[in-house]
């Protein structure tokens, strides 16, 4: 009997062992895939959020300012 208790004892070990190993490289597999996508991300040209929302607000102080001009021309063509 004490023997199988051994058997089990070992068992347990390597499994609880396996399973360390397993999470170590899901987490080197996790880390490793993190690094590839920021290396292409940042390969691209993409822009962030704020600078986006900053050229929008330029386009659309743009647009406004070329309504009114166009408002002010058409204004002054009937005089």
């Amino acid at each position: 009997m004490q023997t199988r208790n051994k058997i089990m004892d070992d068992m347990s070990k390597l499994m609880a062992n396996a399973m360390g190993v397993a999470q170590g490289a899901k987490d080197e597999a996790e880390n490793a895939m993190k690094s590839l996508m920021d290396r292409w991300l940042a390969d691209r040209d993409f822009v962030t959020r704020e600078e986006f929302d900053a050229v929008r607000a330029m386009a659309q102080k743009a647009r406004e300012e070329n309504e009114a001009l166009k408002a002010r021309i058409e204004a002054l063509e009937k005089d």
